[in-house]
């Protein structure tokens, strides 16, 4: 039993020696690996950067031996106190700053940094102080971990100057950019304002550069690229800077601004804006005048072109280009100045030379500023020259100038032409001529001058004054005080620039005539001419028509006696024919009627030619004519019931127009009438029978008019010439044309003696005329407007009676003299026409009444006088007759766009 109990014993002691020797296997391998680790740890302390210190509660001081090394110390310290030593250690003052950042973090657990400097080391040592973690913290200790921050104090110090360098650069930038007149702000990374400048400030009016940046005021509009930030989002994203004129409102004014956005690393853009509208407005007047100084050049005669730096061509002139024959689209690449001159060589506009290589190297030297202006004739083929003026300009080009100075040169050569051939004339006038300038001297003079008066051309030469040429002129006269005159008109002449005249009578019989004529240039010509044979010539003219008076007054006498011994036998014979008409000596015959007729007849006419010859031979100049006021209309008519039996007798149209405007002149009514009737019985002697005459009176504010007109045989132009001479052929021509009477003549003096004109005018080609009108028949649309101009009786109304009768009118139309508007209308013609005559129309207000343009929409306008509305009808075709050289008319017509296509005729 004991046995089992001391084997059970046994095995449990061998069971515990296992066990523990398997606990202390274990055991020695933790502590194994504990040394490994400490050993790990003691090598990582050893290379650590950071360097621990532990701090118990009771001051005493555990640190590594290198921690010693940085403090400086000989032997490592048991106190907190023993960190300080002479000489080594801490300094005083930081080892008792240590000391209470310790004591501190012992008792409320804060943690601290601090900076030590160990005495004699020159390291910076960096506390970080803290309470110890776990059981050691419970007993109040502290763990110090230090750093040798020597190298980080260092780079921290310079940093820390940097920094104070930085800030000081950046106060002084900050004080430039805000004091700068320019407007200047920051914008962040979200391109809001962010800093802006007091100018800023002020440009937007804002109260504070803080209101600004909160109100985001914006300087400049945008201008429609896109806002006010799209500069600043262009220069971030381009990464360059940027810049645009924009405009801006500042103070109430419109200004252009340079704005300049530079991009900037951190994100944001800086920009700064310069006013440069008075730079703009600068650059614009420069623009103006640079403009408007070559829109001058280009006005100018002379050619001019300019050169460049570069001597390539940069501006000419329209003269420079036709002058030297250059196209535009040669120019316009900017020729070089020898491509310039080669060009010109080759147009032949330079002058022939032997070197042209040499001669174009030297005009290169004009290019050369120098003191003046370079200057050249050049003589081109052809007769042409040309004045040359190269001026070097201030940027290296040049500006040269060509003057044509052909027409000059040419001038001049005249000039001097025109003085010799002055000269020469002067010498070989009949009349004497002499130039006194206007201080009374003698300029000039002929040999007729020295010749008429004698004088010796030593005299002349010394060119007295016009006082003492008269006083060596005086003993020449038949009266010397005549002298007198010559410095009087001189004078007259000169200073009055008047022309006064006279005659003196010379010692030796010549007589001669002088006048004294005022000059352009302030001087006078005296110039005399010899009158004597003249003045014999003119008392023989004298004498004959004296005795030519004598012998019309006797003429007239015998006329006058004539006519009266020749009416009372005429009266005779008129009482016996009108008894034996009336059947006083019994019933006569048929035949005999016809022949009593046919003496009344004669004698009716022989009545009237002898009292135009007695209206003639007592009528003239002095003739009485009476003054009274006189109703033309009634005048008018009584002449035409005196004429209307003749008239009727010849079967012809006789019709009378007097129109209201005639109205009351002052005048003689008898001898109005009689002038009435001796055209009226001109136009019947003249018409055939079935004829037509016409009697038109009309009249203006100013004047009446009478006019008679017939579409009998025409006059020629030698037979219209002496119409109207006193005792023309009578009788017809052979060719028909009508007879010349006492009628016209005795009308011509009526007429005259009431201040009035009387005029003839014959249409031989009246046929001719409307045919030209029928002509237009074919053309004519509506809506055309065809003007016909010219003198009264030219005309007018035969192409538009031409054109109407071609157009389908029966019968004559009536002249629109009267009616002013006279209409035609389908049936009678092809196409409506409006016949205007607007000789009464006195104001061309007056056309609005007769609505003339509402009707031109569809129908033909015939306008006869169109003179009379001036700046109407713009577009008409313009037909003007006048009178030919020949007695025939010529006929002009201005052909306007619309009627090109049916012109000509």
């Amino acid at each position: 039993m004991t046995a089992v109990v001391c084997g059970a014993v046994l095995a449990l002691l061998v069971g515990g020696a296992g066990y523990a020797l398997f606990v202390g296997r274990r055991l020695a391998a933790e502590a194994d690996d504990a040394s490994a680790r400490v050993r790990e740890a003691e090598a990582l302390r050893s290379v650590s950067p950071a360097l621990p210190m532990l701090v118990r509660a009771d001051g005493r001081v555990e640190m590594p031996p290198r921690l010693v090394d940085w403090l400086g110390l000989a032997v490592a310290p048991r106190f907190l106190q023993d960190l300080s030593a002479d000489g080594a250690g801490l300094p005083a003052d930081e080892a008792t700053a240590l000391a209470s950042e310790v004591k501190a973090a012992q008792r409320s657990g804060r943690a601290f940094v601090r900076a030590l400097h160990p005495q004699g080391s020159g390291r910076a040592i960096t506390v970080r102080g803290s309470r110890a973690p776990g059981e050691l913290g419970a007993t109040g200790a502290v763990v110090l971990w230090t750093m040798d921050a020597t190298d980080s104090e260092s780079e921290i110090g310079r940093l820390q100057t940097e920094v104070d360098d930085l800030s000081t650069a950046f106060d002084a930038l900050s004080g430039l950019i805000e004091a700068a007149p320019l407007p200047m702000w920051y914008r962040g990374s979200d391109l809001r304002l962010a800093m802006v400048n007091s100018a800023y400030v002020r440009a937007v009016e804002g109260a504070d550069a803080a209101d600004v940046i909160a109100r985001e005021l914006e300087l400049v509009e945008g201008s429609g690229r896109g806002g006010p930030r799209a500069g600043a989002q262009a220069a971030r994203i381009s990464g360059k800077p940027q810049r645009e004129i924009l405009p801006a409102t500042i103070d109430g004014e419109r200004r252009s601004l340079e704005v300049h956005d530079v991009p900037l690393p951190t994100g944001g853009v800086a920009s700064f804006a310069v006013d440069v509208e008075d730079l703009e407005q600068s650059r614009a007047g420069a623009k103006r005048f640079a403009e408007a100084q070559r829109a001058m050049l280009d006005r100018l005669s002379a050619g001019v072109a300019q050169f460049g730096a570069d001597r390539g061509l940069v501006f000419c002139n329209q003269p420079f280009r036709r002058m030297f024959a250059m196209r535009t689209e040669w120019l316009s690449d900017r020729p070089e100045f020898d491509r310039v001159l080669e060009r010109m060589r080759e147009a032949n506009r330079l002058p022939e030379v032997r070197d042209f290589p040499s001669w174009k190297a030297e005009r290169r030297a004009w290019f050369v500023p120098g003191e003046d202006a370079a200057e050249e004739n050049w003589h081109l083929p052809g007769g042409t020259h040309l004045r040359v003026v190269a001026q070097p300009l201030p940027d290296g080009g040049l500006l040269v100038i060509f003057e044509d100075r052909t027409e000059q040169v040419q001038l001049a050569s005249a000039r001097d032409t025109l003085l010799r051939v002055r000269t020469a004339t002067f010498d070989n006038l009949f009349e004497a001529l002499a130039v006194f300038a206007g201080d009374g001297k003698l300029q000039l003079w002929n040999n007729r001058m020295r010749a008429v008066w004698g004088f010796e051309e030593e005299f002349l030469a010394g060119h007295p004054r016009v006082d003492t040429f008269a006083e060596a002129a005086a003993p020449k006269l038949a009266t010397p005080n005549r002298a007198a005159l010559i410095p009087e008109l001189v004078r007259s002449a000169t200073v009055e620039r008047q022309q006064r005249g006279g005659r003196v009578a010379f010692a030796d019989g010549r007589h001669f005539e002088f006048a004294a004529v005022p000059l352009p240039d302030g001087n006078a010509l005296l110039t005399m001419l010899d009158i004597t044979d003249s003045r014999r010539a003119e008392q023989a003219l004298r004498e004959r028509a004296n005795a030519l008076e004598a012998a019309d007054r006797v003429k007239t006498q015998f006329v006058a006696n004539m006519s009266y011994e020749l009416r009372t036998p005429l009266t005779s014979i008129s009482g016996f024919a009108e008894m034996l008409h009336g059947g006083y000596a019994g019933k006569l015959s048929k035949d005999a009627d016809t022949y009593v007729e046919a003496i009344l007849q004669s004698v009716e006419r022989l009545g009237l030619l002898i009292d135009d010859v007695l209206d003639l031979t007592q009528g003239g100049d002095d003739a009485e004519i009476e003054r009274v006021d006189v109703d033309l209309a009634v005048v008018a008519r009584a002449a035409a019931d005196t004429i209307m039996p003749a008239a009727k007798r010849r079967k012809l149209d006789f019709a009378v127009e007097v129109a209201r405007s005639a109205g009351r002149v002052t005048g003689d009514p008898k001898r109005l009438k009689e002038v009435i009737e001796h055209l009226l019985r001109h136009a019947v002697a003249a018409t055939p029978e079935g004829g037509r005459i016409l009697l038109h009176a009309d009249g203006s504010a100013t004047g009446a008019r009478i006019v008679v007109s017939d579409d009998g045989f025409g006059m020629d132009a030698e037979s219209v010439a002496k119409a109207f001479d006193r005792f023309g052929e009578p009788g017809m021509q052979p060719t028909g044309e009508r007879a010349l009477g006492l009628g016209l003549p005795l009308a011509k003096q009526f007429v005259e003696a009431h201040g009035g004109r009387i005029d003839l005018v014959s249409q031989p080609d009246a046929v001719a005329t409307e045919a030209f009108g029928a002509s237009l028949a074919d053309r004519v649309r509506a809506g055309d407007v065809i003007a016909l101009s010219g003198d009264l009786g030219m005309g007018k109304t035969s192409i538009a009676r031409g054109l109407l009768a071609a157009l389908g009118l029966q019968g004559e139309a009536p002249s629109p003299s009267f009616a002013i508007v006279q209409p035609y209308d389908p049936p009678e013609v092809r196409v409506p026409v409006l016949h205007v005559d607007l000789y009464r129309i006195e104001d061309p207000d007056e056309l609005e009444e007769l609505g003339l343009d509402e009707a031109l929409s569809d129908a033909v306008l015939l306008v006869e006088w169109p003179e009379r509305a001036p700046g109407y009808w713009p577009h008409a075709l313009r037909l003007t007759l006048a009178p030919a050289p020949d007695g025939g008319r010529i006929l002009t017509a201005d052909v306007p766009a619309s009627w090109k296509p049916r012109w000509p005729i």
